[in-house]
């Protein structure tokens, strides 16, 4: 077995998916590798959205197969690709304003204790701050105290808890949506960090963005989808900005990293 092939976290082969009359998806096939972030890229409507869907359980393709560490997994909700360890931090980052940090990073998976073996039982505050800190620890972010409402977080604060969050549930893959939209040039420098930090702790990252800038300045690998398919896969390194947008604009259909 080849390092390369060693290496595979994801495979995304053919790929298809309607809705109704409209195709979707047409043929989406990418790798995404153990340690790297992959940037996945596309114009509006070019199936990125639906491609995540597919690897994260939201929208199961109607064919094609998704491969985790060599062996093909049937991923048909979002609970199967929690279960696989993919995990998918979206625009809206699913926090809830009203809750602190902690509360967030355990929100629907709370740690419980019943005395009794049975009951709504108590939660177990301790242990879950406890490991709360440990994953902030893991990944070098600072933030105030565990039960500071995440409205009074700053937009770089708020990706670093969802981030965390994936990251708690024992993650191989994560999916992230945008993640510096909106954000300060600091706060953006931040994410980037966490998205580096993430593959150098041997996550798979998929990254979806429209930022030019952040792709060659984090990714190791660039996938281009135009109208649901892959029109570009290649090594980061062999490319330029301009070979990668004129694949997103359909000026150019070369598939791999030649011009």
């Amino acid at each position: 077995m080849s390092s390369a092939s060693t290496q595979e976290l994801l495979s995304v082969k053919g790929l298809h998916k309607k809705y109704g009359a409209v195709t979707a998806l047409r043929n989406v096939s990418f790798t995404v590798r153990r340690g790297e972030v992959t940037a996945l890229l596309g114009d509006n409507g070019a199936g990125k959205s639906t491609t995540i869907k597919a690897i994260a359980g939201a929208a199961p393709a109607d064919s094609g197969g998704i491969f985790l560490d060599g062996h093909e997994v049937h991923i048909r909700r979002p609970a199967d690709a929690s279960a696989l360890g993919i995990q998918t931090v979206y625009q809206d980052l699913a926090l809830c304003d009203n809750l602190g940090i902690c509360a967030n990073l355990f929100l629907g998976r709370e740690r419980v204790s019943r005395p009794l073996g049975f009951g709504p039982g108590l939660l177990r505050e301790v242990d879950m701050e406890e490991e709360a800190r440990r994953v902030l620890q893991t990944l070098r972010v600072n933030l105030p105290a565990l039960d500071t409402p995440v409205a009074a977080l700053s937009g770089g604060q708020r990706q670093a808890v969802a981030i965390a969050r994936a990251v708690l549930w024992g993650t191989k893959l994560v999916i992230m949506d945008e993640p510096t939209a909106a954000l300060g040039v600091a706060q953006t420098a931040e994410v980037l960090r966490l998205v580096r930090h993430l593959a150098a702790q041997g996550f798979g990252v998929i990254l979806i963005t429209h930022n030019m800038q952040n792709v060659f300045e984090v990714a190791d690998s660039v996938v281009v989808l135009r109208l649901g398919e892959t029109v570009l896969e290649a090594r980061k390194d062999d490319l330029t900005p301009e070979t990668v947008v004129s694949c997103i604009t359909g000026s150019r259909t070369t598939i791999g990293g030649t011009a």
